[in-house]
């Protein structure tokens, strides 16, 4: 495998599935409601939602850097606020993470080590250091969502008994 498909598919596996971590984000969210992705069990944190939008927008800003597009989030877009929340807008908001990250995935296959190599727009750090922190980054809000998913479920659970 070349560096690109290396990448490629660390960032698939952070997203769909078979990651070294644990659960891949889609395995989060799998069963996941509008009223459980909207909870906030603690009080001054993101909920389920948020995270996902954030997450979401980093893979579109990293796509956008490395094929000469935007550097800096747009207003709002780095943790934008939940709104329209029904479940249409849920489903379609996970949607939008897998093709955040299908394109960013895409994008990454057509760069060369060269490419790869070379600093990130307004960056210290290489091509590869910024989309391997894009994976990192969805693992790591993985792992706060997975605390909440416990936190909402084992509250809705406890309340139906």
């Amino acid at each position: 495998m070349t560096q690109a498909e290396l990448i490629a598919d660390e960032l698939d596996r952070a997203v769909r599935g078979n990651a070294w971590h644990g659960p891949a984000l889609s395995e989060l969210l799998e069963g996941v409601t509008l009223e459980e992705a909207i909870q906030r069990p603690i009080p001054a944190g993101h909920n389920i939602w948020e995270l996902v939008m954030h997450i979401t927008s980093w893979a579109n800003i990293a796509t956008r850097r490395i094929t000469g597009g935007r550097v800096a989030p747009y207003d709002g877009e780095d943790w934008s606020p939940a709104e329209d929340m029904t479940p249409e807008r849920w489903i379609a908001i996970q949607a939008a993470l897998r093709e955040s990250h299908e394109n960013l995935r895409q994008a990454v296959l057509d760069l060369t080590d060269q490419r790869l190599a070379s600093k990130a727009p307004e960056s210290e750090n290489s091509v590869a250091v910024l989309l391997h922190g894009v994976a990192q980054h969805a693992a790591y809000h993985g792992g706060q969502i997975a605390l909440l998913k416990k936190a909402v479920v084992t509250k809705h659970r406890r309340a139906a008994l």
